[in-house]
């Protein structure tokens, strides 16, 4: 007769510090929604599905937040509950900090780009008068 609590054991692995870390099953859906999550951008790139790069640029980013929050789920096991919602909050201050660094990056890449010397091209080759024209 199978022992109750090794067949509980066997499907989720529990440690003696309290933290949970998941079931084959959960790893295995996991691995499953990355999969997805990578090959629906490669199929949009690579086919080119849509005349818009915009809409294309999009659809890859939003996969791509998608797959961080799926590999926060099911394989770093980030929830409301663990750690009394310390890693939670832990999270919310990493995507604001991250969020503030990547939109800083990108204004000051514009107006550096928007503000360049007047000979210049927004291409990055000088614009050179009086050769060949």
């Amino acid at each position: 007769m199978a022992n109750p609590t090794h067949a509980n054991h066997a499907a989720h692995v529990h440690h003696p510090d309290g933290h949970d870390h998941g079931s084959y099953r959960s790893y295995a859906i996991g691995f499953i929604l990355s999969v997805i999550l990578t090959a629906i951008p490669f199929a949009v790139v690579m086919a080119g599905m849509f005349e818009s790069r915009v809409l294309t640029g999009g659809i890859v980013i939003a996969c791509a937040a998608v797959q961080v929050v799926v590999h926060m789920v099911y394989f770093l096991h980030m929830n409301g509950r663990s750690d009394e919602g310390w890693t939670m909050m832990a999270l919310i201050f990493t995507a604001v900090v991250v969020v503030i660094i990547l939109a800083g990056s990108l204004w000051v890449m514009h107006n550096m780009n928007a503000n360049m010397m007047p000979q210049m091209n927004h291409d990055g080759m000088p614009q050179l008068s009086g050769f060949g024209t």
